[in-house]
This record gives structure tokens, sequence and C-alpha cells, in this order.
């Protein structure tokens, strides 16, 4: 039987072994790949919640008030929300996390090196996003029930600004942004992109609540004189009153736009109080989500009351939100609208702008250009409309940090949950308790690897090389692999993903046993090492492959079928397997040819694993004689008489 062709050649077969480690080193050293300093910053595994720290949480839905859903719709709703938390999860790259249901009203999401506040700000925020219009605005004081000589806000004396255009702006602290151009709504670049305008006092975060509520309304005035800008009057002090007989210095706005019940909410919330929400609104949340109601908050210390709201977050494209490095270092939030979004959007700009933006000085005239971004009844941002959006696209211009802008985008990319949800459980995995989980994941492996090794050298003595040499490369592959994965995919090996690579050991092992034994049966039966090596590959591959795919198959369908552990058992196992078809084509097989040609095992020394003696080879006088054919008349022994001649004779 002639020997395949790659027989007599395996420097190719090695060479493309070494080729595939070079493509994944580089693969996995990236944009560091000159950076011989930032190497080591690469080659981390990601590490799920069992074997590192993070944080566990459960979460229950709640169904709105006065409502009763079906258990189809709930279940419906669960898994709905469930896929929404998962895309949240990837879109702020959190590796190894999961997010699973349980019962008919309960999320658990699990989430390796996070703390309980950045999960519960991710996968707790219900998304209901509502743009409102401000009202009216006044620092956290507690309302005259006597009327006092100060102006109401429908009175308000700020001067208005002149039409001159050599009017400029007050000295004094101003929300609006340094540059014209921002506060314009436009980026600093000077680009004829329309935007909103983020101030730095309006911005969810910065700034104390004193210096919110000192300078939450830009003042301009006519001239730069001191008597331009009037003083608002000392707090009072008496016990709260109607909205409709009362006061309220500093209070910007139009108090008369309020309905009833959201001037007595404003006269009662306070926002000094951590659960002001819960004081005004009870345990409901849908009290100030409801897009069709006025309704009350608070934000950076300062009470705002809003108007309903006219555009919803229902209104974006999904997956239009994103955010923009400027070249100042802040951060930016762009926003796509659907048709609907654009239209409802475009009125509602238009309108705030040529009511209450004054042109001639480039800021807004009233509190009523300022407009909340309220996601799930709290401010974001408090944003003036610096121009009219009508086109279907806005960006919130402001002092964004990168993790503020990313939360913000992605929340809003993929859409609000169907359901509110409260935490149940929280539960905090320590770095300790990981790190000795990791420890005795690590050190189940290097005992079976151990084993493995011991009883390759005792059975196969010299073939132990390639044996150990095999499983080297496979743990060579299988490490760059995850590296690569944990970088672009964010996989995250867990104590279960760490089992499978235990298995794969085995299956390693398994491999080389029916490649060696098949060798060892083509030396018992005397031919020669190098004919060996080739006719007991050809028998054993196909073995090979077969145990293989069997393998890959079970990890595929328990990957398909399982869930959060089992699926990274599965996947690290089908991963293996593949690695394993790699190596035995690419380094055992052209190995044991390479080896073969060397004097120690081509000559079968009794120390190679290749001995005949060792093996049982059958000596000749102990096989069975095959009886000699019965010459034939005319045959060939009376062919060989007629051709020998009388000199040979």
């Amino acid at each position: 039987m002639a020997p395949p062709s790659s027989s007599s050649r395996p420097g190719r077969l090695l060479g493309t072994l070494a080729a595939l480690i070079v493509v994944l080193l580089i693969g996995v050293l990236g944009g560091s790949l000159f950076q011989p300093s930032h190497w080591d910053s690469r080659f981390k595994v990601g590490r799920g919640l069992d074997i590192s720290s993070g944080t566990t949480i459960t979460l229950q839905a709640v169904t709105p008030p006065h409502t009763q859903a079906s258990s189809a719709q709930m279940t419906s709703d669960l898994s709905l929300a469930q896929s929404i938390m998962n895309q949240r999860i990837n879109g702020a790259g959190f590796n190894g996390a999961s997010v699973t249901t349980e019962g008919s009203d309960l999320i658990n999401v699990s989430v390796p090196n996070k703390g309980v506040k950045q999960v519960e700000t991710l996968v707790g925020t219900t998304a209901q996003l509502r743009f409102r219009q401000v009202l009216l605005m006044a620092p956290n004081t507690v309302p005259s029930a006597t009327p006092t000589p100060t102006p109401t806000p429908s009175s308000s004396p700020t001067p208005k600004p002149s039409s001159s255009p050599t009017t400029k702006a007050s000295t004094s602290p101003s929300p609006t942004p340094s540059t014209s151009s921002s506060a314009l709504g436009e980026p600093s670049g000077g680009s004829a992109t329309k935007g909103l305008t983020v101030t730095a006092e309006r911005l969810a975060g910065s700034g104390s609540a004193a210096s919110a509520a000192a300078k939450a309304k830009p003042k301009a005035n006519a001239s730069p004189t001191p008597s331009a800008s009037p003083t608002p009057s000392p707090p009072p002090t008496s016990a709260p009153g109607s909205l409709a007989t009362t006061t309220y210095p500093a209070a910007q706005g139009k108090p008369a736009l309020l309905t009833p019940a959201t001037k007595a909410l404003f006269d009662k919330v306070n926002c000094a109080n951590p659960n002001w929400k819960k004081a005004i609104y009870g345990n409901s949340p849908n009290a100030w989500d409801n897009p069709d109601i006025q309704t009350v908050t608070c934000y950076q210390g300062a009470k705002y009351a809003l108007d309903k709201s006219k555009v919803t977050g229902e209104m974006l494209k999904t997956g239009g939100s994103s955010s923009q490095l400027q070249s100042n270092g802040n951060w930016w939030v762009n926003l796509s609208f659907n048709g609907e979004g654009t239209k409802a959007f475009g009125q509602l700009s238009t309108n705030m702008f040529d009511h209450y933006y004054d042109t001639s000085t480039q800021q807004p005239a009233n509190e009523l250009d300022f407009f909340a971004i309220v996601l799930d009844g709290t401010p974001v941002a408090v944003p003036y409309m610096g121009a009219v959006l009508d086109t279907g696209t806005a960006t919130i211009q402001g002092t964004f940090t990168q993790s503020q802008a990313n939360n913000l985008a992605n929340v809003l990319n993929y859409g609000a949950l169907p359901l509110s949800f409260h935490p149940q459980s929280v539960e905090s995995v320590s770095p300790q308790l990981g790190s000795s989980q990791l420890r005795a994941g690590l050190l189940a492996g290097a005992v079976g690897l151990f084993l493995v090794v011991v009883y390759a050298f005792l059975y196969y003595r010299g073939l132990g090389i390639v044996s150990i040499s095999s499983l080297v490369i496979a743990a060579l592959l299988t490490y760059l692999a995850v590296v690569l994965l944990s970088l672009y995919e964010s996989f995250a090996l867990s104590l279960a993903g760490i089992a499978g690579l235990i298995v794969a050991i085995g299956i390693t092992a398994d491999s080389f046993v029916v490649f060696f034994e098949r060798l060892r049966d083509e030396v018992r039966d005397g031919k020669s090492l190098r004919a060996s090596v080739e006719h007991g590959w050809v028998r054993a591959r196909r073995t090979i492959l077969v145990s293989d795919t069997v393998s890959f198959i079970a990890a595929a369908v328990l990957y398909k079928f399982a869930v959060s552990d089992v699926q990274n058992f599965a996947f690290t196992l089908g991963l293996t397997t593949v690695i394993d078809v790699i190596v035995v084509f690419l380094f055992t097989k052209p190995m044991v040819t390479m080896l073969a040609r060397t004097k120690f095992f081509g000559g079968q020394h009794r120390l190679s694993g290749l001995d005949p003696a060792r093996l049982g080879m059958r000596s000749p006088w102990r096989g069975a004689r095959r009886p000699a054919p019965r010459p034939q008349p005319g045959g060939a022994a009376s062919a060989a008489a007629r051709r020998t001649n009388p000199k040979e004779a």
C-alpha cells in the first residue's frame, strides 16, 4: 500500500501548525504587537463569577397596578425582559454574565467582576424614557403659606435681554457652556450638526446640589451692572401651603401651567429625603412613568415640575443611540428618532425654541426652554433647546463621562423592559472565594495531567515524549483560543469550563492511544517501523475522527439545550475536541514520522516503546507454515525447468 504523499514531508504539517500558532499570537496581541510593555495585559483569560468575584441579583417582576396579565403574557414579557437584559449586558462588554429566568416572575442575573451598583444600574433600569418640558423649577425650600412681596415666577423681575447685538450675558455663574457653538447646541468645531446642550450643573453626577440650585437659570442682562440681577428673597420658614396662594423665591417657570394635583406634589416633595419618590408616589413606578400626566421630580438638589411626555423612548430607532468622544474630552450621546418621533420631537423643539429661546443672546429666555430627559422617573440630563430639531437626529451635548455616555446609549439602544423589577436578593462573591475555587479547579487539572504523563511514560516509554508534547501543544492552542475569545467575544471561563478542559486531556490522550496501538500492531506483524507508521495511521485516523465527531456532536447538543455553567462546559469540550483533531493531524502524526527516521526509534530500541520482543512480535518458527503449492503441469515449475540451460545445470 503506497503511503500518503504527506508522509515523507512531515515538515509541511509542522510548519502549518507553527503558522497557526503565530496567527493566534498576532490575534491576541492585536494593536499591542509592537508594544512589548503592553503584552501582559493582553494575555488575560476572562473568568466567570464562580472563580473570580462579582454580583448575583435576583429580580422579581412587578405587574402594573390595576392590571391582571395572563400567565402566557407574563411568560412572554419575562422572556422579552431576559432578552433585553442580555443585550444590555453584552452591549456593555461584561464577560461571562448570565441572565436566566426562574419560575413565573424571577430573573437571576450573574455578572463577574462587577459591583452591585453597576449591575443594578444596567439590568434594574426599566428604561422608560420620557422627554418632558420643564414647567417649574425651584430650590429645595419650603414654600411660604403667607404671600410675601417677593415676585412670583410669572412676573419675574429678570430683565429681558436686549435685542441689541451688543448685549452680553452676565458674568455671574451660568450653566451654559463656555463656547457659543455649544450654547447653540452645535459641536465645538463649528459644524452645522444640531443638538441639545446639557449644562454642567444640569448633568447627573456633576456639581453640588447648592450650585445646581443657584445656577440652574441662565440670566441675560441689558447691562453688566450688579443691579441688573435680582436678588432672591431668603427662603421662608413657615409651613407649606397651596401653590396657588404661595410664592416661591428663586422659582422659575410658569406655575399657572401646573394642574392642582401637580401643585400639591410640588409642595410636598422634599428632595433632601433620599426616598422622596416613594414619599410622594408610593410603591408604584407607573405614577412617574405615566406619559399622560404631569410629574414632579428632583434633580441636582432642586425640584422640578414636568409636563406630559410628548416624546417617549419608543420613538427612538432601535440601535440608533451611540456615544461620541469630543475633542475637548467630553462625551456626547447621539439619538435617532423614527418617523413618529421625528414629527413629535420636531413639534416640541419648534415650540420651545420659538417661544422660549433668545437668539440674540443665544441663551434660554425662560425656564420653559429646558426639558428633562427622564429615565425611569429620574432625570439623567436637563438640556435646553438650542435649535429646531426636526430632522430625526439629535445630540445630547455636555460633560458626560465615558461611562455615563456609554450606559445611557446602551440602555436606549435596547429599549425598555416590559415589566418593572424589584431586587429580591443581592449577593456579592468575594475575590477570596473565587480565587480558592480557581485554585481547586487548577489543582484538579494538574493532577489529571500528571497521571496521564506517568501512564504514558510507563506504558509507551519513548513514545511518551510524543504524548506529552501533544498535550503541551493542545494546551497552548486551547489557551490562545480562550484568550482570543475573552478579548473579542467576552468569553469567561467558569469552574464548569475548567471541567471541560480537564475532560479534554482524556480526549487528546485517547487519540494518541488509538494511533500508538495501531502502530504497535503493525510492528507485531513484522513490518518495518516506517511502513508501520503509515499503515497504522491509515487505520487509526478514521477511528480518531469518528470518536472526535461523536464528542463534538454531544458538546454541541449540550450547549444548545443547556443553560449557564453547563453551556460553559459544553463550549470548552467542543473547542478542545476541534483542537485535538488539529494536534493529531498537524503534530502527533508528523512527529512520529520524523522520529521513525532516527536511530533510537527506527532501530526499535528497547526503551523506544517499539521493541518487537517487548511487543510480542511473532517469530518465524512460531508461526504456522503455509503449505507449498502443488506444481501444475505446464505451470511455473516446468516453465522454470525449460528456462534452465545445460550450463546452468
